[in-house]
């Protein structure tokens, strides 16, 4: 494996979500709200102010990844490859026994670099479907969906035409048990902040 593929699995691994509720003082989230530890679950149980900065945060890391591998390798394919190890290191994060986030704010970041035009286009069906349904889960499912096409007809190289498949699908698993909700009726609505002691309702990611 590539020094750079590995860096960056290794920052896609930082769990900023979890550091960030406990210096909230909210405590281990991934025993609050959803049991996740990425931005969406920290805005429920710490507020906006610290769900903004996880996202920051979370995008930051694959922006870092596909950066710096594009000034320590001459291969082409290594940015796109270090951009998906940044998200599979936010989903799996060997530091939390591969128990990590769903992988959308750092997939943002990934393809903020690797594919601007094809990320504004999905970010703003992300934007649309959450504005009219509140379903954050929703929202990034439509917006994951519409990546690779957006990759390919912008004409984007081969490696990120291949990541950006690969993110899709690796968000679509990620999402599957909020897309069962959906489908049943009982996924939570984005706005509503969780009280301080409630615990995960769904499968603790």
């Amino acid at each position: 494996m590539p020094p750079a593929v590995l860096l960056a699995y290794l920052i896609g691994s930082v769990p900023f979500g979890l550091l960030i509720a406990r210096w909230q003082g909210a405590g281990d989230l991934r025993r609050l709200g959803s049991g996740n530890i990425g931005a969406t679950n920290v805005w429920r149980v710490s507020g906006a102010g610290a769900g903004l900065l996880v996202a920051l945060l979370d995008i930051a890391k694959g922006v870092v990844s596909v950066t710096l591998a594009r000034y320590v390798s001459d291969h082409p394919a290594t940015p796109a490859a270090a951009g998906l190890a940044a998200i599979l290191g936010h989903v799996y994060p060997v530091w939390l026994m591969f128990r990590g986030g769903k992988g959308v704010a750092t997939a943002s970041g990934v393809f903020a670099v690797l594919s601007p035009v094809a990320l504004l286009i999905a970010v703003s069906i992300f934007i649309a479907a959450v504005a009219l349904t509140r379903y954050v889960s929703f929202g990034s499912v439509l917006a994951a969906l519409s990546l690779p096409p957006a990759v390919y007809f912008l004409g984007s190289p081969r490696p990120t035409m291949m990541a950006a498949v690969a993110a899709t699908g690796l968000i679509l698993f990620t999402h599957r048990t909020n897309l069962m909700r959906l489908r049943s009726g009982i996924e939570r609505r984005f706005g509503v902040q969780e009280p301080a002691g409630s615990g995960p309702t769904a499968d603790g990611r």
